[in-house]
């Protein structure tokens, strides 16, 4: 898989956009935004290019629960291949965590709150903030619901420092990167690999750790759908039924907010989506005030429980939840009407059409990235967290 992007990237140019096909032509005169195949090409900022080392270095670490402030979580502990690198849980369990999937639960005693906001998948996430024309600035990738930080370089961090998904309550916010790097220092094994992918001996920093986990994000790649087959020419990759649920897609309005090759204008939308009983708290996103980011579209069929709060268990409900807020239905009783997107006003999912559309969305799965996981990390420790 490294191998093959590699030989992407040797002739990438830091530009992205590309000519659209007859058909990407003929959906864009059909309707005010465009749906567009991914591109084939890997994009990267300039001053952290993919190479095997750096990649490989990358997916250790994303494995190794070495970066917790216990040393029972890894990254892959609530991003793991088998659930599409997210999880199938409404909320995440990091830290004081022990099992897989839906067996998942804290350990006893417990004083460690659930993650505040269900796990998004990261394949694909190398193409976060890609435009409808296929352009990206990588240094400016939208991350997270709220949009809290821009870059994969800066999102892989994030976690790190957070208490309930991997530092923990014992070592503080403040010295928790710091006390990571002394770890990976230690470590000799990690201390070779960080300088055969720097090229320095000096080269376990924390800016270093957050460009090879990075890399190693940008590696999971799923860009050959049958919907980009379908894009790119291929006639027969997409049935009569799936088409016209490409159509009914189209004529619901879905498109307003999910276009572009990605299926998301990673932009923040208000929709009264209900919060999680399990938090405690009613979950106010962006600037206190309901705005979430628009989650792509693809590869679905792994990464149910949908909406940030994790609530709606399948794509029939997503709609459903649509079709009822176009009728001016608001599950949060703490959201008002005047708060909610002005663009649901022109959605019209209706009830006929949602089996359709779910069809449609089908197309967009592809499981094709790398889903292979290291037998064992440098530091001993058990491969993926507490699991």
């Amino acid at each position: 898989m490294v191998k093959s992007l590699l030989l992407i990237c040797l002739v990438f140019l830091f530009s992205i956009g590309c000519k659209k096909s007859d058909k990407e032509e003929k959906l864009v005169e059909e309707n005010e935004d465009i749906i567009a195949a991914l591109p084939l090409e890997i994009p990267f900022p300039l001053d952290n290019p993919i190479t095997k080392e750096k990649a490989e270095l990358g997916k250790l670490l994303f494995f190794d629960p070495i970066l917790s402030g216990n040393k029972d979580v890894a990254c892959a502990t609530c991003h793991h291949p088998e659930f599409g690198f997210a999880e199938n849980l409404e909320l995440s369990i990091g830290v004081n965590g022990h099992g897989f999937g839906s067996k998942r639960a804290f350990k006893s005693p417990n004083t460690i709150p659930f993650v505040k906001r269900n796990s998004q998948s990261i394949v694909n996430v190398v193409f976060n903030g890609i435009k409808q024309d296929g352009n990206l600035d990588p240094s400016k990738a939208p991350m997270f619901w709220d949009l809290r930080v821009e870059s994969l370089e800066k999102q892989a961090l994030e976690p790190i420092k957070t208490m309930e998904e991997m530092r923990g309550k014992d070592i503080s916010e403040e010295i928790i990167l710091d006390r990571i790097m002394e770890r990976l220092r230690e470590n000799k094994v990690y201390f070779g690999l960080f300088e055969r992918a720097f090229g320095s001996k000096n080269s376990v920093s924390i800016e270093n750790l957050g460009k090879a986990l990075a890399t190693y994000q940008r590696t999971i790649v799923a860009n050959n759908s049958r919907f980009d087959k379908y894009l790119r020419g291929d006639e027969s990759a997409l049935s009569f039924n799936e088409i016209e649920g490409m159509k009914a897609f189209g004529k619901s309005g879905c498109i307003a907010c999910h276009n572009g090759p990605m299926f998301s204008d990673f932009e923040l939308h208000v929709l009264g989506v209900i919060d999680n009983e399990k938090l405690g708290f009613s979950d106010m996103g962006k600037d206190n005030k309901y705005g979430f980011r628009t989650p792509s579209l693809r590869n679905l069929r792994l990464t149910a429980p949908y909406m940030h709060s994790g609530k709606l268990k399948t794509l029939k409900h997503v709609l459903e939840f649509y079709e009822d807020l176009a009728g001016d239905v608001i599950t949060n009783p703490k959201v008002k009407a005047s708060q909610i997107d002005p663009k649901i006003s022109k959605l019209k999912v209706n009830f006929k059409d949602i089996s359709a559309i779910v069809e449609f969305l089908g197309t967009l799965n592809d499981e094709s990235y790398d889903k292979t996981i290291p037998k064992k990390v440098p530091s001993g420790l058990k491969v993926g967290g507490s699991i």
